[in-house]
């Protein structure tokens, strides 16, 4: 897979001028048709289907958005591990949820996947560095 050069667009010139997003094209096709489509969709619900009817309720009272709370571990340092071991001992002890410890542990995994990525970049200029002196 090619890849380009830092900082290099695969698309330079941008999107063509008037190109609709087909989202766009397709809502002005049911434009017309909408409150006809709405009439269709709340009678098929009043008439006891589920689907239709869970349609008409998300878009009255739409699904609540989760809001996560700041997770707050004491003595969280020391290696990636220990501060793993430490999240999943906060949970045992009941101090955090099992989706807020699968939160904090996929943070400090992503952490450490940059730092390998930023440690093996400063490794390469330094090889580099020295093969060019």
């Amino acid at each position: 897979m090619a890849r380009f050069a830092k900082g290099q667009s695969g698309n330079p010139g941008g999107r063509p001028k008037g190109i609709q997003d087909k989202r766009v094209v397709l809502r002005e096709l049911l434009e017309p048709h909408a409150k006809v489509l709405v009439k269709k969709a709340v009678d098929l619900a009043l008439e006891g289907d589920t689907t239709a009817l869970r349609l008409c309720l998300e878009r009255l009272i739409p699904p609540k958005k989760a809001k996560d709370d700041p997770v707050r571990i004491d003595g969280l340092s020391g290696t990636l591990t220990e501060q793993a071991t430490k999240v999943i001992q906060s949970m045992a002890e009941g101090d955090i949820t099992p989706a807020e410890t699968a939160a904090v542990i996929q943070a400090i995994a992503g952490h450490a996947r940059i730092t390998e990525i930023d440690e093996l970049e400063r490794r390469i200029v330094k090889l580099e560095h020295r093969n060019v002196t």
